[in-house]
């Protein structure tokens, strides 16, 4: 007989198969494509509607040639108008298009299977092109990745996906949003694996790669094939320049985590002043950010042309340091009032300002040896944004796409290198999990916890096993060990008080070592690091793991007595209880 060829349904193919997942990328990488060039078309609009000009920072200072009667004085209104706008459209449709995005799609990957609410990607393009549009000084890679990756998700759910796919549908469309609208089609892949999905397999690396090789090609169709910033050649004069660009990641890496602290600082400034309704607040607030950007017009929207102007020498060098820590207070003041957009070219500017400033600086003080101050300022755009983000890969390629320079290569990896590592060295958080810890989520604890259910060593601990008087000869604590079938015992004094844990292994050096023989267990006993009732079970875990044996006390919660015991078989059994009940 003939075989029939079995016909298979589309949902079934798209959700099964290899081919059924590159179909949905390059669906998804030509919707970022199509949403970051009407994102970028909205921001020029409002740009356009609130200042007269397509981008205020390239004439600061100007009047708006529909109002001249206002002078410059319309900057204090701009920002309160179009907080009247997109507040109350935050509010009421999608308070996820809030900030800068970045860290609610990260929450959706690792909590939510990438389900996100299809509204956000109308709601988010619209409030952060009226923000920026009207001088918010934060960036729009942050409301394209959100965008992008709403519409992933959207896609996902429609064809229902498991959920492995569809967070990979999500980085899709976050690496098609980012290639799109940077015209960066190396830095978009980089940029969902390294922070989105937080890992590389084969299967979703090439499924991003796709989105966006396919976004790149309908953004350049429309937007040219022009970088988003043009920037000068990169020259490198002595080797011994690469000790500068060693410091330069020291200084600009620092400089990251004090743009992460000035943020939150700022946004919870913000929180406890305002007492008013949460619609109400970016207008309120706008005024205060209308007359910052009076004294400094430069922090105008995101300020792609101070980039150029800066790292070609126009300004000076306190003027520069003016920039970089005036853009640290606008950003954070546009995201503290409840402003929408990105902290991804904040980032890169900050860099920019303090690269060229210390190049200048260099020049100075050796001339011979430094080379251009612009070239400082391209690799502490990089360093910069590893600092903040701590996501060196991208900082890399996003500097290379932008240089299009092999000779930078070198130079930018060391300063982002040494700039992740002094970001790591003082600080736990990034720009990104800083705002999902302070709501009590700790993505970092829940990818090493895996399977691990979110419960409480109270409620899976094991009965205490024997425990040994302190007054315990070695010899005979070497047989209760041995029958106890634990590494590890609980010691406790006369009063039948908890003294700390005597391990296997010191039992049997003193019992080797006789001259030791008449050591007691309470000399040998070490207190291991607390486990208590209400802990976690990824936080027991983590001790666990450091601690030497199989196991460990459980005290109760004020830490007064012991009540139980936790091992890692107690864990793995907790695991699998887990699975079998989804």
């Amino acid at each position: 007989m003939i075989p029939v060829p079995v016909r298979r349904p589309l949902g079934i193919w798209l959700r099964e198969r290899g081919s059924g997942l590159v179909a949905l990328a390059l669906v998804i990488g030509a919707g970022a494509g199509l949403g970051a060039i009407a994102f970028r078309w909205l921001i020029t609009q409002a740009t356009l509607l609130f200042s007269g000009h397509t981008d205020y920072a390239a004439t600061p200072g100007a009047a708006h040639p529909w109002l001249p009667g206002l002078g410059v004085w319309f900057l204090v209104l701009a920002p309160a108008v179009a907080g009247l706008i997109y507040g109350p459209l935050v509010q009421c449709f999608a308070s996820e298009a809030r900030g800068h995005g970045v860290p609610e799609v990260m929450y959706s990957v690792a909590e939510r299977g990438g389900r996100i609410k299809p509204q956000v990607s109308l709601v988010k393009a619209l409030a952060s092109a009226l923000c920026i549009g009207s001088g918010g000084s934060v960036g729009r890679e942050g409301p394209i990745v959100q965008i992008g990756a709403a519409l992933g998700s959207t896609f996902g759910r429609l064809t229902k996906l498991t959920e492995h796919r569809l967070r990979i549908l999500v980085a899709c469309g976050a690496a098609g949003g980012i290639a799109a609208t940077f015209n960066a089609p190396l830095a978009g892949p980089f940029f969902a694996m390294e922070l989105i999905l937080q890992s590389f397999t084969v299967e979703s690396f090439g499924a991003v790669v796709l989105a966006s090789v396919t976004a790149s090609v309908v953004g350049r169709a429309v937007m040219g094939n022009e970088a988003f910033l043009s920037l000068p050649a990169f020259q490198l004069h002595n080797p011994s320049q690469f000790l500068l660009f060693a410091l330069l990641g020291v200084l600009i890496g620092a400089s990251g985590v004090l743009f992460n602290k000035v943020l939150y600082a700022v946004e919870d400034l913000c929180d406890r002043v305002w007492r008013g309704p949460e619609w109400l607040r970016p207008a309120v607030g706008g005024l205060l950010l209308g007359l910052l950007l009076l004294v400094l017009p430069q922090m105008y929207g995101v300020g792609y042309p101070v980039f150029g102007n800066a790292i070609s020498g126009s300004y000076t060098i306190a003027f520069l340091v003016l920039l970089l820590f005036g853009k640290m207070l606008a950003t954070s003041l546009t995201i503290g009032i409840g402003g929408s957009g990105g902290v991804f070219a904040p980032s890169l500017f900050i860099g920019a300002m303090g690269g060229t400033a210390f190049g200048m600086v260099a020049h100075e003080l050796l001339p011979g040896m430094a080379g251009s101050p612009g070239t400082y300022g391209l690799i502490g755009m990089g360093a910069a944004f590893a600092g903040a983000t701590r996501a060196p890969i991208t900082g890399v390629i996003v500097l290379f796409e932008l240089t299009g320079q092999y000779s930078i290569i070198l130079p930018l990896m060391l300063a982002v290198v040494v700039a992740t590592l002094v970001s790591r060295t003082i600080s736990s958080d990034t720009v990104y999990t800083a705002k999902l810890r302070r709501r009590g989520i700790d993505l970092d604890a829940r990818n090493r916890r895996g399977k691990l259910p979110d419960r409480m060593v109270g409620t899976v601990m094991e009965e205490l096993p024997d425990r040994i008087p302190a007054a315990t000869a070695p010899r005979e604590a070497s047989e209760l060990l041995a029958r106890s079938g634990h590494a590890v015992l609980p010691v406790v004094d006369d009063a039948g008080q908890y003294r700390g844990c005597v391990t296997a292994r010191a039992v049997a050096e003193v019992l080797g070592d006789g001259e030791r023989l008449e050591e007691t267990v309470g000399e040998l006993a070490e207190l291991p690091p607390t486990v208590t009732t209400t802990m976690k079970l990824v936080d027991a875990l983590d001790v666990l793991v450091q601690a030497e044996g199989t196991g460990l006390p459980v005290l109760d919660a004020d830490e007064s007595g012991l009540v139980g015991w936790i091992s890692h078989q107690t864990l793995l059994g907790s695991m699998c209880t887990a699975a079998r009940t989804r």
